[in-house]
């Protein structure tokens, strides 16, 4: 896919990968970005410099994203890439006692936000793209949906299930000229980053934005399923299938560590 000439749609756009993937798309050559994040001021910003459209959006409300669906397409054309990329942190406790936490917010949260904002965005626009012959779908997930997080089950569990979602998305519409990529990095220099426990996911080195900007791009162009700019990121996956038992405990000793780093 090219971009060039495109109606493009990033959730997440104000800041971080989003941020990156805006400006990566209108230097591209998209006919409008549209940007869309709760952060109202930072995603007018970003809209103005890649002369886009900004909406508020909480991805967690389906109504939201009906929205930005609605209007973008009212305003600017059919939406031809829908970049489903916000996401949170939030649940990570490299001390905790218990995988189950101690509440169901962290886990709503997040799985309102990994899995049901990608759910909504493919409800409210399958039909569109069927009636018009295609579309695109890229969804931020992370390598934690394909390997693990340590110090956040929450995290972990819900983006395994974006990545089961995204490839279910992308068997159920293939004859529908409905294409799907997952963009799945990990440590990338971010806000989101910043805020959480140092952990294995910075392992292989932080990723500037801009870089998986550039990865996302060529991958976009290739119409491949698993965007990874993190390569060796394949190896670990690898890994992880030949020899289960000891990927877990390999995993574990890793915690361990991080346990008795983050309890100094």
């Amino acid at each position: 896919m090219q971009v060039t000439g495109k109606v493009v749609v990033v959730t997440g756009g104000a800041n971080g990968i989003g941020k990156a993937l805006c400006e990566a798309f209108h230097h591209a050559g998209a006919a409008k970005v549209v940007v869309a994040d709760m952060d109202a001021a930072n995603a007018r910003a970003v809209a103005a410099v890649v002369n886009g459209a900004a909406f508020k959006c909480d991805v967690a409300q389906e109504k939201d994203i009906a929205h930005v669906i609605e209007e973008t397409e009212r305003q600017f054309g059919p939406i031809a890439l829908f970049c489903s990329n916000a996401g949170i942190g939030g649940g990570f406790d490299p001390m905790s006692v218990n995988a189950g936490g101690a509440s169901d917010e962290p886990w709503q949260r997040s799985w309102a936000i990994h899995v049901m904002a990608h759910v909504y965005a493919a409800r409210h626009l399958i039909p569109r793209m069927k009636a018009r012959g295609g579309g695109y779908f890229l969804n931020t997930i992370s390598a934690a949906g394909l390997l693990s997080q340590v110090g956040s089950p929450a995290y972990s569990t819900t983006k395994h299930a974006a990545v089961g979602f995204a490839e279910n998305l992308a068997i159920s519409h293939k004859a529908d000229n409905i294409k799907v990529s997952i963009l799945c990095p990990q440590g990338v220099d971010t806000n989101m980053l910043r805020s959480i426990p140092k952990g294995p996911q910075s392992g292989d080195g932080d990723l500037t934005p801009e870089q998986v900007a550039k990865d996302v791009l060529a991958g976009l162009e290739q119409e491949t399923f698993l965007i990874l700019p993190h390569p060796q990121v394949l190896g670990y996956m690898r890994k992880k299938t030949e020899n289960y038992d000891r990927w877990i405990g390999g995993m574990a000793k890793i915690q361990a560590k991080m346990r008795e780093e983050f309890g100094k």
